[in-house]
């Protein structure tokens, strides 16, 4: 084997865990390879994974477009901008966001030929042992052998489907379908209000659709503090989403271009709706079908996950795993997280991924974000706690953005008053999430944030006055 196909660390999977270990990795001295096989419509490689392809940036791109129109349709005229003859060009609006994801996709081809990463495009798998290390067989547009001493298994993750509607991306469609419809529908179906159900059902209300969502749980978004996800139901559905909570999903019949499901209300009533299309956002499984992992003896979970310790190292000593495909969120920055520490403990250091500190986001319109734990889980463990809450409609910055549906909330430690949540259902809450992050990582206090000062007029006050409230003493509400 020829030199130039031997290297200290294979990544397979060029995903935002993948691609960011090899960076790193490289930047730690090592040769390294990734192998990814996902492909642009050309054919040509299209690294970045669901999150850049059919994920996280394509859905913020439809968002930002669908929220632009939504406003010049309704809220421009309050600001004394009055539109006529508004039309949707739905075509630019997919084709804007081709560009989002192409110019992602081209990004990370530009920081592996920086970081000096070999990448080949094709389906990695494991071939057997070599050595003190592994032989990675590459198949598709690139058809090569790799051996290293350590890889990372970074394939991700895959829509979950209804055991009786599989995806066919034109009438059932997952999240990779829900990006791409071609006219806007005139009634949407989504089962399942999570994250990408409830982002990609505002998407197509806010362009014209009557969407209607169905979902098991009795409460909505049950991960979220309550006092938030109240909130944030009661803004959508003033939007105009249908929201039915608690539901049993039955028979799904396609028909020639709509859809029927069968379900029983929350009551145990019989319900019957036909939908143009039908998202099914239920969960995502590990992608770890057909990786060979039998030729050098790794096993899977019961769910297709693969074990691994708290440093991601798996029963295989050499082999780690970062991701969708091991324990925790499903989350594209917890990867990033998780690549980074794994590429540093291969160097002898000591990576650091805190699960406590790892922030969720739901960036619908008002965006909800959060950190730490909720009211609910600090009663269910006994935790003593003291919580504030401040309302961005007493907060002048979103005033002047017109936009003061919301709240942000701090929960601290009765006690010690150390920060042990931060909820926000409101404005770019996505980004008013990192203070939070960065004070919970540091042990701060709620006092410490309430003594901070914090610009005026901005939408970050809010934190500085919930910070406040806990202490009983908020200073505008």
């Amino acid at each position: 084997m020829s030199t130039e196909k031997q290297f200290d660390v294979v990544v397979i999977g060029g995903g935002p865990g993948g691609y960011v270990a090899a960076i790193r990795a490289a930047q730690l001295g090592f040769k390294v390879a990734c192998i990814d096989e996902a492909q642009n419509a050309k054919g040509g490689p299209a690294l970045g994974g669901t999150c850049t392809n059919v994920g996280c940036i394509p859905s913020k791109a439809l968002l930002q477009s669908s929220e632009h129109f939504e406003h010049a349709g309704h809220a421009f005229k309050e600001h004394g901008i009055n539109v006529s003859g508004l039309e949707l060009n739905l075509g630019q609006m997919l084709k804007r966001k081709d560009g989002v994801v192409k110019a992602n996709n081209d990004g990370i081809v530009y920081l592996f030929k920086k970081n000096k990463v070999s990448f080949f495009h094709g389906r990695g798998t494991f071939a057997g042992k070599a050595g003190e290390g592994f032989t990675v067989q590459v198949s598709g547009a690139s058809a090569d052998t790799l051996t290293a001493k350590n890889v990372i298994v970074a394939t991700g993750s895959n829509p979950r489907e209804l055991p009786n509607a599989p995806f066919d991306e034109k009438l059932i469609l997952s999240n990779t379908g829900a990006l791409a419809i071609d006219a806007v529908p005139g009634t949407l179906g989504v089962i399942g209000a999570g994250v990408i159900g409830l982002e990609m059902g505002s998407v197509w209300r806010r362009v014209g659709a009557k969407v209607t969502v169905l979902e098991g749980l009795p409460a909505f978004l049950g991960a979220v503090d309550q006092q938030i996800a109240k909130e944030a139901q009661k803004a959508f559905t003033k939007q105009g989403l249908e929201i039915h909570l608690g539901v049993k999903i039955g028979n799904i019949t396609k028909g020639d271009n709509n859809v029927t499901v069968e379900y029983a209300d929350a009551s145990g009533a019989a319900q019957t709706a036909t939908f143009d299309r039908l998202i099914v956002s239920i969960g995502r499984v590990p992608n770890t079908n057909g990786l060979g992992f039998e030729s050098v003896g790794l096993q899977l979970d019961e769910r297709g996950f693969i074990a691994v310790d708290d440093e991601c190292r798996t029963s295989v000593p050499g082999i780690w795993a970062v991701g969708d495909v091991v324990r925790g969120p499903m989350l594209a920055h917890k990867a990033e997280e998780e690549g980074v520490a794994v590429a540093e403990r291969i160097a002898g250091q000591h990576g650091h991924v805190n699960f406590n500190t790892i922030p969720w986001v739901i960036y619908t319109s008002p965006e909800i974000a959060w950190v730490g734990r909720t009211e609910e889980q600090l009663k269910k463990d006994g935790v003593a706690y003291k919580a504030g809450t401040f309302p961005f409609m007493a907060n002048g910055r979103a005033r002047a953005l017109g936009d003061t549906t919301g709240m942000v909330k701090v929960i601290a430690d009765a006690s010690t008053d150390e920060i042990l949540g931060v909820h926000i259902v409101g404005p770019v809450a996505s980004e008013l999430i990192s203070e939070a992050v960065v004070a919970m990582e540091f042990k701060a206090s709620a006092e410490d944030i309430a003594r901070i000062c914090h610009a005026h007029p901005t939408l970050s006050e809010a934190t500085k006055e919930a910070a406040l409230a806990v202490d009983k003493r908020s200073l505008n509400f």
